[in-house]
């Protein structure tokens, strides 16, 4: 069994305070392990092949890669996996090509319908509820229009949706992505029936579509929104060291599936 690693990769962000958030979770990530973080765009000289490349540096043979983001119905993990050799053929247009790695690379789940994902949401929503049993709830996420991807993001959603439904009791639970756009229509639903509806975005961090574009869908309608996101949030980091774990698990023992 050779030196294993860690690569952390985000989708990066032209703002540092993004930038930030992200170094600081993986940086209270516990694990015994050397850790790197590399983004698909926009951060100079931090890209994943400069994160493979650092682990490669320290001896590293075996990679776990963690792919930080909200859905595997994203194209950004299809994309990824065919970077790391993981995907023979992507379904996707891409630009990029496979990265020359000489260490073995694993790859986790992206954080899905994970249970410490929806305990993160139980807080969040715990802050904009008053009485659950008279509420209605509605996750927002980015979703995807292409066959496959919109099913995995929608597979995600309504089981973060059935937890929260489970935990709090709320009246009544919904689900709407802005691709396909039903943000507003799904909204002005509930509003119709339930004074009280609480809106959570599923996104990673603040940012353009969680301060405009999810507010614009939702201007004028009299509903609960922060805008609160993922991060910050010391569970992400635990997030990251339970996904390691099981892959360590998957690679010990065969029997267990792994991605």
């Amino acid at each position: 069994m050779g030196k294993r690693g860690i690569l952390v990769i985000a989708h990066g962000s032209s703002k540092p305070e993004w930038v930030q958030l992200v170094d600081e979770a993986v940086s209270r990530v516990e694990v015994d392990l050397p850790v790197a973080t590399g983004f698909l765009e926009m951060v100079e000289g931090r890209t994943i092949l400069n994160g493979i490349r650092a682990l490669e540096t320290a001896g590293v043979t075996e990679i776990i890669a963690v792919p930080l983001f909200v859905s595997s119905g994203s194209t950004h993990i299809v994309e990824i996996g065919y970077y790391l050799g993981l995907v023979s053929e992507p379904q996707i247009e891409t630009e990029g090509e496979r990265l020359p790695i000489k260490a073995q690379v694993r790859m986790t789940d992206a954080m899905d319908d994970h249970p410490l994902i929806a305990e993160i949401l139980l807080e969040r929503a715990r802050e904009l509820s008053e009485q659950p049993q008279q509420e209605a709830l509605l996750l927002v996420g980015h979703g995807s229009e292409l066959p496959g991807f919109k099913e995995k993001w929608e597979n995600s959603m309504n089981s973060l949706a059935r937890q929260l439904q489970e935990k709090m009791g709320f009246r009544k639970t919904a689900c709407a992505t802005l691709h396909p756009d039903s943000v507003r229509e799904k909204a002005e639903a509930l509003r119709r029936t339930f004074s009280r509806v609480i809106v959570l975005p599923l996104f990673l961090s603040e940012g353009y579509f969680t301060r405009k574009v999810v507010p614009g869908r939702l201007q004028g309608l009299d509903v609960q929104y922060s805008g609160k996101t993922y991060l910050p949030h010391p569970l992400i980091s635990r997030w990251i060291a339970s996904v390691v774990k099981e892959q360590k698990a998957a690679a010990e023992n065969p029997t267990i599936p792994s991605v």
